[in-house]
C-alpha cells in the first residue's frame, strides 16, 4: 500500500503542475490579468472557452477516478486512493500556480474551484485546508494499519 500511496502522490504532483501550466498559458493567451480574485476571470472568459474548460475539469476527474480504480482492489480502497490523489493534485496545483505566476498572493485570495455544474468560488485556504486534512487523515490511517 505504501508504494501505491507514494506513486499516486507523485502522479497527483505531476498532474497538478501540468494543470498549473495549462492555466498559466490560458491566462496569457486570453490576455487575462493576474488578479487577487479569479472571480472576475469567469466573467471575462469567453463562453466557448468556459465550456472547453468544463470538459478539461471533467477529464481531470475522470483521470483521477480511473487511476484510483486501477490502483485499488476494493471499492473502499479505490475511494481512499481517489481522495489521496485528488488531495495531492489540488494542493500542489496552487503551489504550481504560485511558482509560475506568484498567484495566489495569500490564502485569502478567491478562486474558482470548479466550473461544474456552476462556478464554485471560495478563498484558496478552503481547498488547501481540505486537501491537507485529507492527506494527513489518510496517512494516519495507513500508519495505524487501518487501511
Amino acid at each position: 500500500m505504501l508504494c501505491k500511496l507514494l506513486l499516486l502522490a507523485v502522479f497527483g504532483l505531476a498532474m497538478a503542475h501540468f494543470e498549473g501550466v495549462v492555466v498559466f498559458y490560458l491566462r496569457k493567451v486570453l490576455g487575462l490579468n493576474d488578479t487577487v480574485s479569479n472571480r472576475e476571470s469567469v466573467r471575462e472568459f469567453p463562453k466557448r472557452y468556459l465550456y472547453i474548460e468544463m470538459t478539461r475539469e471533467a477529464a481531470t476527474i475522470i483521470m483521477l477516478v480511473a487511476i484510483a480504480i486501477l490502483a485499488g482492489s476494493t471499492w473502499i480502497e479505490r475511494g481512499i486512493l481517489f481522495l489521496w490523489t485528488f488531495a495531492f493534485w489540488d494542493l500542489f496545483y496552487y503551489l504550481s500556480l504560485y511558482i509560475l505566476t506568484g498567484w495566489p498572493e495569500n490564502l485569502k485570495a478567491t478562486d474558482v474551484l470548479f466550473l461544474i455544474p456552476v462556478p464554485w468560488i471560495a478563498p484558496v485556504w478552503l481547498p488547501v485546508g481540505i486537501s491537507s486534512a485529507t492527506i494527513i487523515v489518510i496517512a494516519l490511517l495507513f500508519l495505524f494499519n487501518i487501511i
